[in-house]
């Protein structure tokens, strides 16, 4: 009953930012065909299932077909004849976007420009304040009840299992073979950014805070894994934040640049890490290109994107130093 399960719940979205159509507020891809694609599955369209639930109600997980069904009907549209073409998304969607990066690739000519966006969607593994996994808690309750793994890559869900295969047996069968040995940690493993990201082959651009706001109020700080109110101050705006909490989110964010060294070393993906307490900043003109963005480098989200899309610099990789280094941080940024 929400505009996220419900087609007949959603309301007119206006594109800004990334999505804009005017030249100022998007110099690289203003006159681009951009499609939205609404979330309304609940897995990042990933899974496929169906079920029951307690009082009977039919349960159904249709998140693949949808995404497989709208990439159909898109090519039929004319997409197949693109010449470049960008998948992108924030939050939820930016998780979607590199499950299904080199499936987007691979619809395409081996000589047309593919290339993936993935913004505040680097979740990561991280205990919460009681020393609880509520992220993980979370993550493996989709992975289960959804059944996600035909969306899962096939390279992360090999590298997961340590069956030891004959090299004579085909690769279709050997797929097969990964599958059914899989444990339940190999495929949650797999639906996290960090060991996703290791088997995507399609140049990608990861764009998220290391003080991602999100996930500090839901993964590091959720209610009920603190006492009374001792974080709400702090989590609902990092200025409120003590010393010791500032200690605890420079934590979180040393094992998220960790975590990213995987595609600091790819040479044809790009990094924009800032230390802005954010969430979501591509579809957002304030923080994609205006006059208070966040920058590094001296560039703004929408340059340093262009610059790597387009090839202007050899490498575009940047990573913030630590809250509150960084002038450009407003507190007028989206921090849903």
């Amino acid at each position: 009953m929400t505009e996220f399960g419900s087609s007949k719940l959603m309301e007119a979205v206006e594109f800004t930012g990334i999505l804009s159509n005017r030249h100022q507020e998007n110099p690289d891809f203003h006159n681009w065909n951009i499609v939205v694609i609404r979330y309304c599955d609940g897995a990042s369209f990933a899974g496929d299932a169906e079920g029951e639930d307690q009082d009977g109600t039919k349960l159904f997980f249709r998140g693949l077909r949808i995404w497989e069904a709208v990439v159909d009907e898109l090519m039929a549209k004319g997409m197949d004849t693109a010449k470049q073409a960008l998948l992108t998304g924030c939050s939820a969607g930016s998780l979607a976007a590199l499950l299904h990066c080199d499936n987007f690739r691979e619809r395409f000519p081996q000589d047309v420009s593919i290339k993936c966006l993935s913004d505040a969607g680097f979740f990561i593994d991280e205990k919460d304040l009681s020393g609880e996994r509520s992220l993980r808690t979370l993550i493996n309750a989709i992975v289960h009840l959804q059944n996600v793994r035909e969306a899962l890559p096939k390279g992360c869900l090999a590298n997961k299992d340590p069956t030891e295969v004959s090299s004579h047996i085909s690769n279709s069968v050997l797929f097969v073979m990964f599958l059914n040995s899989l444990t339940d940690e190999s495929l949650l493993q797999c639906f996290f950014p960090a060991e996703l990201i290791k088997s995507i082959n399609t140049p990608t651009f990861i764009l998220n805070s290391d003080y991602d706001s999100w996930q500090i109020r839901n993964a590091l700080a959720p209610n009920g894994s603190y006492p009374g109110q001792a974080w709400s101050s702090c989590k609902a705006d990092i200025r409120n934040c003590s010393s010791t909490q500032m200690d605890i989110l420079h934590g979180f964010r040393k094992k998220l640049v960790s975590e990213l060294k995987v595609a600091e070393d790819k040479r044809d993906w790009g990094l924009f890490i800032d230390s802005c307490f954010t969430h979501c900043q591509s579809p957002f003109r304030i923080s994609w290109i205006s006059r208070i963005s966040p920058r590094l480098g001296n560039k703004t989200i929408a340059e340093a994107v262009g610059d790597w899309y387009f090839g202007r610099r050899e490498e575009v990789k940047y990573i913030d130093c630590k809250y509150p280094c960084n002038p450009t941080c407003s507190s007028h940024l989206p921090t849903a």
